[in-house]
């Protein structure tokens, strides 16, 4: 090249070269920005554009392009026979997904929440989650059943619970909980590829959270975690959209000098065990932080785990933080209540550490 780069005096071969090598230096530096429900309905997309055996069905997918706009589009390039509109009728369509997967079709179905899923909880622990074992390896049942979980704001009791621990109980069956939209894309591509069945819980008060995810093709193993923020003082654990309360915490315990590990589970059925306990030999404490009711939830978990597995290297003892022992109230004062707050966990980081 010469020693000016005065675009206009390159011939036209060299000049279109140079204006392409500036467009993709320009593209590596600044990635795009998409939200969640973007990198959702992308993921299905790709994957539906890659494998024609791959449908999504679910209550408004199609002429509404999704509750919550996750398969905008869809309907248009893909055709009523692969994105198909069904009634309020969990039970009767995650059982046609089952059915689908056992004849070598890869079905996505979307529960517009998993407080739903319990009308087709039969077909799913009953059935996707056994018939690969009880046919003697004769059945794959490679189907997606996803859709928000937890909390949404106000929606009282009935709709703002968390079954993350219910699904991860179950053998047979992996459990996905993302918690922004790059993860969300890798990881959703991953489970359309499985050949086993894959639970993928999404949260409502994430699908228009931004984030930088790339145009090319990557996938997301199941079952590694990522430590979303390095650390020395204490390890953080956490899933999903709460772990925005982790984020807040370490950044105000930053400011006292505290120096916070946030490890991200990303996948809840397998846990990767070894991510957490490198960190907890490290850091010599631990915190979790989940929207769950306590009891059996995967705080519980990991904390068996590390005092299993790591207990000589721990300076204090586990501290989880979860949602209240109660149905989540409508009163937005009691919504706080019940929900893992950032106070909360600035407290037990402190108690760990023996500054309270």
């Amino acid at each position: 090249m010469p020693e000016h780069t005065d675009k206009n005096s390159f011939d036209p071969v060299h000049r279109n070269l140079f204006l392409h090598d500036v467009e993709k230096s320009i593209k590596e530096i600044v990635m795009r920005v998409i939200q969640f429900r973007e990198a959702i309905a992308e993921a299905m997309s790709e994957e539906m554009r890659r494998d024609e055996r791959v449908f999504l069905m679910g209550e408004e997918v199609a002429e509404y392009n999704g509750a919550y706009k996750a398969s905008k589009g869809m309907l248009d390039e893909f055709g009523p026979k692969r994105v198909i509109d069904t009634p309020i009728s969990e039970l009767g369509f995650a059982g046609i997904g089952v059915g689908a997967a056992m004849n070598g079709l890869r079905p996505i179905i979307e529960f517009m929440t998993f407080n739903f899923s319990l009308v087709a909880i039969d077909q799913v622990i009953n059935n996707a989650a056994k018939i690969r074992q009880m046919s003697g390896g004769q059945f794959s049942i490679p189907i997606v059943f996803r859709g928000p979980t937890a909390s949404a704001g106000q929606l009282a009791a009935t709709h703002s619970q968390a079954f993350e621990s219910w699904y991860a109980n179950c053998p047979g069956l992996k459990v996905v909980v993302p918690s922004n939209p790059y993860d969300a894309k890798g990881l959703l591509k991953s489970a359309i590829r499985d050949d086993d069945p894959v639970i993928f819980m999404e949260s409502e008060q994430m699908y228009g959270d931004k984030a930088e995810v790339p145009e090319e093709e990557y996938l997301i193993p199941i079952g590694k975690a990522d430590i979303k923020r390095q650390g020395s003082d204490v390890t953080i654990v956490s899933f999903g959209k709460i772990i925005k309360v982790a984020y807040s915490a370490a950044e105000e315990l930053a400011k006292e000098g505290i120096s916070c590990e946030i490890i991200d589970l990303r996948t809840v059925r397998p846990i990767d065990y070894d991510t957490v306990l490198s960190s907890v030999k490290k850091t010599n404490r631990l915190v979790i932080v989940e929207e769950a009711w306590p009891l059996g939830s995967i705080a519980t978990e990991i904390t068996f785990a590390v005092q299993r597995l790591a207990f000589d290297y721990l300076d204090a003892p586990v501290r989880r933080i979860t949602s209240k022992d109660t149905p989540m109230a409508y009163a937005p004062t009691l919504v706080e209540a019940y929900l893992p707050q950032p106070k909360e966990v600035i407290r037990a980081v402190r108690d760990v550490l023996y500054l309270s």
